[in-house]
């Protein structure tokens, strides 16, 4: 499990307890974020990736199913796409970055706006992981609107779930219908009532759909 920009892998509490009736998990601090230290410089996507496919190479011996949330979808298209063979399957809930609103001011206005409605646990959780995520925030948030996942998509080989949450005002329908399109074998679930947070606030949802989809032979 890959976190997005700004939070680290406690986001994932509620949806990990969740999968683990049915899954072995392993949800990870990308660095700089959480408690992972910061590193020298600044990491794109691409290269986020690739540490994330050597620690996989290390640590698992068999192919994975990747979930992304947020910008941590990015970096599980590009495992997928650039390290074929680590990868079973995709999840990428919410992704981004939606180049309809690929500036600082757009994405952050859209999250403002989607924060609003969110409740009060998403908020007061949202808000200490990214004071964790530290004075490099601006860069990071650079290195997220640099990247063109849509570029990416139609080399992933292997089966994806978009997950949405039907209020998302960070990942509209129009850019995940996209994200969809654009992946050769994928396909599309909204999650009623949920924005963009959808796996923190009562994660059940996101996590059946997940099962299913892992159970598919």
């Amino acid at each position: 499990m890959i976190h997005g920009i700004g939070m680290g892998r406690t986001v994932f509490t509620e949806l990990v307890e969740d999968l683990r009736r049915g899954a072995r998990t392993i949800a990870i601090d990308m660095p700089g974020y959480g408690e992972a230290p910061e590193p020298v410089r600044t990491l794109t996507m691409e290269r986020t990736a690739d540490l994330v496919a050597a620690y996989l190479r290390a640590s698992v011996d068999e192919p994975v199913v990747l979930v992304g949330h947020s910008m941590g979808t990015q970096v599980v298209t590009e495992v997928a796409a650039r390290h074929p063979s680590l990868v079973r399957r995709v999840v990428l809930v919410a992704p981004t970055v939606d180049p309809a609103a690929r500036t600082a001011r757009g994405q952050i206005g859209r999250l403002l706006a989607d924060i609003a409605v969110e409740s009060p646990t998403v908020i007061m959780r949202g808000a200490r992981e990214y004071v964790r995520a530290g004075p490099r925030l601006r860069a990071k948030f650079r290195a997220m609107l640099v990247h063109r996942p849509e570029d990416a998509y139609p080399r992933v080989r292997v089966p994806a779930l978009v997950l949405r949450g039907e209020h998302d005002l960070v990942a509209p329908r129009a850019w995940c219908d996209r994200v969809t399109d654009l992946i050769p074998d994928a396909r599309l679930v909204e999650i009623e009532g949920h924005g963009h947070e959808t796996m923190i606030r009562d994660a059940a949802p996101a996590a059946a759909a997940i099962l299913r989809f892992v159970a598919e032979t």
